[in-house]
């Protein structure tokens, strides 16, 4: 710019300034004007970097002047920090577009990007370690700044799972590069490297250094349902869930969580494989030391329901000490289906201590012991052969269940049933809540028995009615009630059968007893032997046939003239006649002797 006031004061004129220029520039001087000035002209294009220096702010636009008269302007938010716009400072700039009015657009965040990522690649490779700022999250990792963003994808940031890797942003983090793509200006880096590599030199150490017994400090790493995962400096350390409490504990959460600093005991090392076992309840005394002591068997605590399972509940005594009611130990009398019908969640019992194992950490506990046990007195109170009134609760193919009194049931076998009647099935007597007089026949307190019967509350009539009613050979009428391979059984009497063996059906060979009877015919049968032992009385149908056959014999000959007779003949033997033994045991009818339950 040239001052036209300054020249007329000192009264010169244009000729003599150019004389005096001339003399001052050479051709030399000249030559190497004219190369700058190209030179800043063809500095002048799109996507090239140049140097300007602040003008002014004009709202958000910086203007930036880039010489030979020409000026650009930048966006405001491009500069990172506002107190950096001060007219007058240097700075570069990324020349991005120039419109024909001679308006230039410039990008000082992109020339900052540029150069960075120049500087990076010029005093970085892969492998090295840089330090930076993690910047925002995105796709799949975060943006870290290392003067130039890089890309830090989220299976790098740790050796573990990092659940949310947001909250590394804006902290400072040391990574390795991985890769660097020149082509695409982006670099790869990984921050679980540098952890991974640290932790290598300190397992070793620790390896070598650790040894059970020692108190040892680390972070919380991990929370999983069996256990909690400890950071040791270098090496992992499984904390299970039963080593965290001498109690009882649902979750390791309950306890520990994520970050949390402790302390725990080296209770196993296995340097083969790299794992360690810590305790944390290790660090205090066992509360199972001496506690025979303070539980003597026989002894009556009270505590607390803390668990209830189907086959029992677990009552805590103490912090670290519970025991378990067993099903079977919580009532001498009632039936219980589930523990949970008499016990509840919290409530407070008093119970006895029956057992206790101290290797084992186990205490069986007993509720019914706290009562007077019915059983212990039932033979007294029910001896053999008292008649009792029952009430039948359930109904099973050997038998009734029947109710003698609240919480004292008894079993009425089916062979108890009837002397002589044969059930299939104790509903073909009884029904459900039928009340039935009965006969105590057994009591067995230690497995809590009774044994009932409903027969011998009337006289065997094996002993004496049917022996003096029914005498081998004599003839009585009966029905067919069953038809079998080996025989017939013919009904005498209500509830009294006898078997007509197929033997004794006829002289002649019968195949099979359908061929001759059918169910429901009548017959008169001879009786050929009545066994009280074995409950049996063996029939014949062929030995009337002889009988009658004999009478029409005797007929005949009464109408003959008289004529000389000789000598009776001696009588013939016939096949099956009531010499001996009439029948084999195997063949006779047969009823079952009462059966243990």
């Amino acid at each position: 710019m040239v001052d036209r006031n300054l020249i007329n004061k000192l009264g010169l004129s244009e000729e003599l300034i150019e004389q005096e220029i001339s003399e001052l520039f050479t051709t030399e001087h000249k030559h190497i004007l004219e190369e700058e000035l190209a030179k800043k002209v063809e500095a002048l294009v799109p996507g090239t970097i140049v140097k300007g220096k602040i003008v002014t702010q004009f709202g958000n636009d910086v203007i930036v002047e880039l010489g030979l008269k020409s000026e650009g302007m930048v966006e405001a938010g491009e500069f990172d920090d506002p107190s950096e716009i001060v007219p007058g400072k240097e700075l570069e700039v990324l020349l991005e577009e120039m419109d024909g009015e001679g308006g230039i657009l410039l990008s000082k965040r992109k020339a900052d990007r540029i150069r960075g990522w120049e500087r990076v690649i010029e005093k970085n490779a892969e492998g090295d370690v840089v330090k930076g700022i993690v910047s925002r999250r995105i796709k799949g990792g975060l943006l870290v700044d290392i003067g130039v963003p890089v890309f830090l994808p989220a299976s790098q940031v740790d050796i573990r799972k990092p659940g949310d890797i947001s909250r590394f942003i804006g902290q400072e983090i040391e990574c390795k590069i991985l890769k660097i793509d020149t082509e695409n200006h982006n670099i790869v880096v990984s921050r679980r490297k540098i952890i991974e590599e640290d932790r290598h030199a300190s397992k070793e150490k620790i390896l070598a250094e650790i040894a059970e017994g020692q108190l040892r400090k680390g972070i919380v790493k991990n929370i999983a349902d069996f256990g909690v995962f400890v950071d040791l400096g270098g090496l992992d350390g499984l904390l299970h869930i039963s080593d965290l409490s001498w109690g009882r504990i649902s979750h390791p959460s309950e306890l520990v969580e994520l970050d949390q600093e402790i302390e725990c005991v080296v209770i196993g090392v296995d340097r083969e494989n790299e794992k360690i076992s810590l305790g944390l309840k290790q660090k205090t005394e066992s509360p199972w030391e001496n506690v025979e002591q303070r539980y003597p068997i026989g002894s009556k605590v009270t505590g607390t329901i803390v668990n209830i399972m189907n086959y029992g509940a677990f009552v805590r005594l103490e912090e670290g000490i519970e025991g378990l009611i067993h099903i079977s130990e919580m009532s001498w009398t009632k039936r219980i289906g589930h523990p949970g019908d008499i016990l509840h969640l919290g409530e407070d019992v008093e119970v006895q201590v029956l057992e206790v194992n101290k290797d084992k950490q186990e205490i069986s506990l007993g509720l019914k012991q706290l009562e007077v046990n019915p059983w212990s007195v039932a033979s007294q109170k029910y001896p053999v052969g008292t008649v009792v009134t029952t009430k039948v609760t359930s109904l099973t193919n050997y038998g009734a269940f029947v109710e003698i009194e609240p919480g004292i049931d008894g079993l009425i076998h089916i062979s108890d049933l009837s002397w002589t009647k044969k059930f299939n099935h104790p509903g073909e007597a009884l029904q459900k809540g039928q009340e039935v007089k009965t006969v105590v026949l057994e009591v067995d307190e230690e497995k809590h028995r009774v044994s009932l019967g409903v027969k011998q509350m009337t006289e065997d009539p094996w002993a004496h009615a049917i022996p003096e009613k029914y005498i081998p050979g004599q003839v009585v009428k009966g029905a067919v009630t069953k038809l079998t391979n080996f025989g017939v059984f013919v009904e005498l009497e209500p509830d009294l059968e006898g078997l007509l063996h197929i033997s004794e059906i006829s002289d002649q060979k019968v195949d099979s007893p359908q061929d001759v009877v059918k169910i429901g015919d009548e017959l008169e049968v001879k009786i050929l032997r009545v066994d009280t032992d074995s409950r049996k009385i063996g029939l014949s149908l062929r030995r009337v046939q002889w009988a009658a056959e004999d009478k029409e014999a005797e007929k005949g000959a009464a109408s003959v003239d008289e004529t000389p007779q000789a000598p009776e003949p001696e009588p013939v033997q016939r096949r099956g006649g009531l010499d001996g033994d009439l029948m084999p045991d195997s063949l006779n009818i047969s009823i079952p002797k009462k059966k243990s339950e």
